[in-house]
């Protein structure tokens, strides 16, 4: 597996600007996603529109990100990109303030969400590229920086909770505007540099990348692995506030498992080394299982409830960092951005669209707790898949693993 580049230049004041948009992009996240839920709840929305509302997140991660990718590939120039999407979903987080009916509001999210959709993925590509050198993926350096994210989510799922819980939701639009300032804040910080692609590194196309069975394969797993998750992501505020846990609990309960994140990215160059990228997605979904059924059976229990997000750290972390640094292998170069926006769609982006709209076709039928009965069938798939990638990777000497 990719080990840690000693030899890379520490660059460190280059890479603080990631560190602040990795803070101030999931500070966004941190509110927007558990709340959102609440928000359209107190609007008057049903569960069903609920899930269709909060899908279209997920229906932009379909498509916009590897348009956007295709677009930074070409330009080598993801900085600009990230400063215009900024930009424009700051415009459209204007017209949340405007209750002017569901087709309005489903309009906002998308042109909203088609912005920020593209964000992380092209920003995931830019660190990729400083926190690389010769094709070898610091894992060290990149959890240092990605933790950042994580302290982000950490700071407003904590403070929007009580927030929330004292002053209402009234307030909604603000936050998302005001997160979004210091994301244009933070695009403005990052270093203007194109990618230089050196001649005798061209890479093959994405199509013959996408050939190779243990790619698919990997994108498969990335599939079913997310699709599980889609209950936590999409429902869970739903969830624990339907089992009479108070905004401030909800929001604590979130930040238990982003919290195990921050510890998993501060010292995951320990723990990674371990075992080879391709058995640690076998280890991430098997902990996945665990995950749900700790979730849907035992959610009454707060104990057990804390312990299900603390596996977080393994069900998401662990799993993030190794899928990037599988992708920094595959898709190196100017492929570097549509491996990435690849990465967003089939795992973040169609699993999202899928599980929103049948999320809410279950909870409909047979209440919140059956989502994450059916998510704990779609984690023991995402076992099987996991299983089939690491057994290729073996067959073919651990290429994946770049070994």
């Amino acid at each position: 597996m990719p080990e840690l580049d000693k030899s890379a230049p520490i660059r460190r004041n280059t890479l603080f600007p990631f560190a602040a948009l990795s803070a101030s992009y999931f500070a966004h996240i941190g509110f927007f996603n558990p709340y959102l839920p609440l928000w359209l709840k107190s609007l008057g929305f049903s569960i069903s529109t609920i899930g269709l509302l909060t899908g279209v997140q997920a229906l932009t991660r379909v498509l916009a990100p590897y348009g956007w990718g295709w677009l930074s590939d070409h330009s080598a120039n993801r900085i600009s990109l990230l400063r215009f999407c900024a930009a424009a979903a700051l415009v459209c987080a204007v017209g949340l303030f405007f209750q002017w009916g569901l087709l309005w509001l489903a309009l906002v999210l998308l042109f909203m969400f088609i912005h920020t959709s593209a964000m992380m993925p092209m920003s995931e590509a830019a660190l990729a590229q400083w926190v690389s050198n010769q094709g070898t993926f610091n894992t060290k350096r990149y959890g240092r920086i990605r933790l950042w994210g994580s302290i982000g989510f950490l700071v407003t799922v904590l403070v929007a909770g009580a927030w929330f819980d004292h002053l209402g939701l009234e307030s909604f639009p603000a936050w998302a505007v005001g997160s979004l300032v210091a994301i244009n804040i933070s695009v403005w910080w990052l270093p203007q540099q194109a990618e230089v692609i050196h001649q005798d590194a061209a890479p093959e196309a994405v199509l013959s990348v996408l050939r190779q069975a243990k790619v698919r394969w990997f994108f498969v797993t990335v599939f079913f692995h997310v699709f599980a998750h889609i209950g936590i992501y999409v429902y869970l505020s739903l969830y624990l506030d339907a089992l009479g846990y108070s905004k401030t609990m909800i929001g604590i309960l979130w930040a238990v498992s982003v919290a195990t994140e921050i510890v998993w990215f501060f010292t995951q160059s320990k723990w990674l080394p371990i075992f080879n990228l391709s058995t640690w997605l076998v280890i991430c979904s098997g902990v996945m299982v665990v995950r749900m059924c700790l979730t849907t059976w035992w959610s009454d229990v707060v104990l057990v409830l804390l312990l299900a997000q603390m596996l977080h750290a393994v069900t998401f972390a662990s799993h993030h960092t190794v899928c990037i640094s599988i992708l920094s292998k595959h898709f190196p170069g100017r492929l570097r951005g549509r491996g990435q926006a690849l990465y967003a769609s089939i795992g973040y982006g169609a699993p999202g669209v899928l599980g929103a709209y049948l999320g809410g076709l279950l909870s409909d039928s047979f209440g919140l707790r059956s989502i994450y009965t059916a998510s704990l069938g779609v984690a023991l798939v995402a076992c099987l898949c996991a299983w089939r990638t690491y057994y290729l990777s073996q067959k073919n000497f651990n290429l994946l693993d770049g070994n």
